[in-house]
């Protein structure tokens, strides 16, 4: 994949870009608009994000989002599969309806007020998680490991919640 460490991609429109296992970090990707591109197995960590960048349907599974700063960012429908988020990302008021985090890890990981509705997380590492006030209507959560982790007034309506 393509080096891009360190790169200043604030505002580009990516959307749709092929940036498979390309390497990504330091990279500023504040207001990058990344909708539909292929993010598969790209090192994502130490990035410039705000809440203008755009991830929604963005394939980023097996991609290395360690530590990721990710408040307030739309990544509905986006493809986390397999993706590690490794400990204390941040994900409040993000919205992650319809996205598919299957054995995405997300130890630790700080989702208070996100949107997961209709997410999939099967097989998530959700270890320790802050899940205060998030929306996890209708989401899937078969298996997920939620260990420790802090779902207090988080919505579960009609969640899935079998061997978690």
């Amino acid at each position: 994949g393509a080096d891009l460490n360190n790169a200043i991609l604030s505002g580009v429109d990516l959307s749709g870009a092929d940036l498979t296992g390309a390497t990504l970090t330091g990279a500023d990707l504040s207001g990058t608009d990344l909708r539909d591109a292929i993010l598969t197995n790209t090192t994502l960590t130490q990035i410039t994000w705000s809440k203008k960048t755009i991830l929604s349907g963005a394939n980023m599974s097996g991609a290395d989002l360690t530590q990721a700063q990710l408040s307030g960012i739309d990544m509905s429908g986006a493809d986390l599969t397999n993706a590690d988020l490794g400990k204390f990302a941040r994900l409040r008021d993000a919205n992650l309806s319809n996205a598919n985090l299957t054995s995405a890890i997300l130890t630790d990981a700080i989702l208070t007020d996100a949107n997961l509705y209709r997410a999939d997380l099967t097989n998530a590492n959700l270890t320790g998680a802050i899940l205060g006030d998030a929306n996890l209507l209708r989401a899937d959560l078969t298996n997920a490991d939620l260990t420790d982790a802090n779902l207090g007034d988080a919505i579960l309506l009609f969640a899935d919640l079998a061997g978690a």
